[in-house]
């Protein structure tokens, strides 16, 4: 089919391009603020005026048809395009005003962006931030954020990454748990204690069995997609987790599992698309997070009052 000789109504190529991304007209709603019925019409709209079906509607969900994975190419490279387009539009504004989206696991957004945010406000006033706490990789090359604090290297060649740091992590438990059960004496004892972690706990069984902890999946009783579900889940007492040490040498109900064991190590990397380097607004907002993240990370946390004193008082 000659696609390019139709006339498309943007609407309905956006709603037919989120349902091939998410995989239901459910999903494309969310990601686009709206609702199942508007996407299932602006998709029936757009085959109408194509003469062709490009989404199959099962009781299973919604699949591409061979036409509409031909169309999915073509809509792609409109979609860069029009994100190419905003970004050369956003480098003319030398305005230190607006709104900077960014992403961030939703335990890095409760923990350390409330204080981080708040030199922001007054530094920077004008700048709205809207924080998309997500465990998922949002895509900047799609605009879906425009600063992303990540834990790995992106790989893509139009990104502009910034190592500001690697943040400290322990196994801890609350003391109430460690009371109950007794607390281990050796990296052995640690793999007969129940765990809450993430939904594929094979991330942490290989560098805890590194570290000398025999783990098995059969630990994980608990295993929350949210990190701030797990970390109210070892406060609670469901069992032993890897947390940040800034969140665990504060918190006065838990405890460092095994005080000796060597703390791990996960960076923390500052990510944006290099066009946006040029904006005003995100070079502002992304300058204090590589800030003070880095003397979040860079701290040598020694007790609890130290850590508070540093979070809340020394950020300049």
């Amino acid at each position: 089919m000659n696609w390019q000789a139709i006339s498309f109504d943007w609407n309905q190529v956006r709603a037919f391009h989120a349902t091939a991304l998410e995989g239901s007209f459910s999903a494309a709603a969310r990601a686009l603020d709206t609702t199942q019925p508007t996407i299932s019409r602006q998709i029936s709209a757009l085959e109408a005026s194509l003469s062709v079906t490009l989404v199959d509607r099962t009781v299973k969900g919604q699949t591409l048809t061979p036409a509409g994975q031909e169309l999915l190419a073509h809509v792609r490279s409109m979609s860069e395009a029009a994100t190419l387009l905003s970004m050369a539009a956003d480098r003319q504004s030398q305005d230190i005003t607006g709104e900077v989206v960014l992403t961030a696991t939703d335990l890095m957004a409760a923990a350390f962006l409330p204080v981080i945010l708040s030199k922001l406000r007054s530094q920077a006033p004008g700048i709205t931030i809207r924080i998309n706490e997500s465990n998922g990789i949002q895509d900047l090359m799609l605009r879906e954020a425009d600063i992303a604090i990540r834990h790995a290297r992106p790989d893509q060649s139009d990104l502009i990454a910034t190592h500001v740091g690697d943040l400290r992590a322990n196994l801890y438990a609350s003391s109430d748990y460690l009371t109950r059960v007794g607390r281990p004496r050796t990296k052995e004892d640690v793999a007969d204690y129940d765990f809450v972690g993430i939904p594929d706990p094979e991330r942490l069984i290989a560098p805890m069995n590194n570290m000398g902890i025999p783990l098995r999946s059969a630990n994980f009783v608990m295993q929350p997609c949210s990190s701030m579900v797990t970390w109210e889940m070892v406060k609670s007492g469901h069992g032993i987790s890897m947390l940040p040490a800034v969140l665990g040498e504060v918190e006065t109900s838990v405890e460092k599992v095994l005080v000796d064991l060597p703390s791990m190590e996960f960076p923390i990397w500052l990510v944006t698309h290099r066009e946006l380097q040029t904006s005003p607004r995100i070079r502002t907002v992304f300058d204090l997070l590589a800030n003070y993240l880095g003397k979040i990370a860079d701290a040598r946390i020694e007790d609890a009052s130290s850590l508070s004193s540093l979070l809340y008082n020394e950020l300049p």
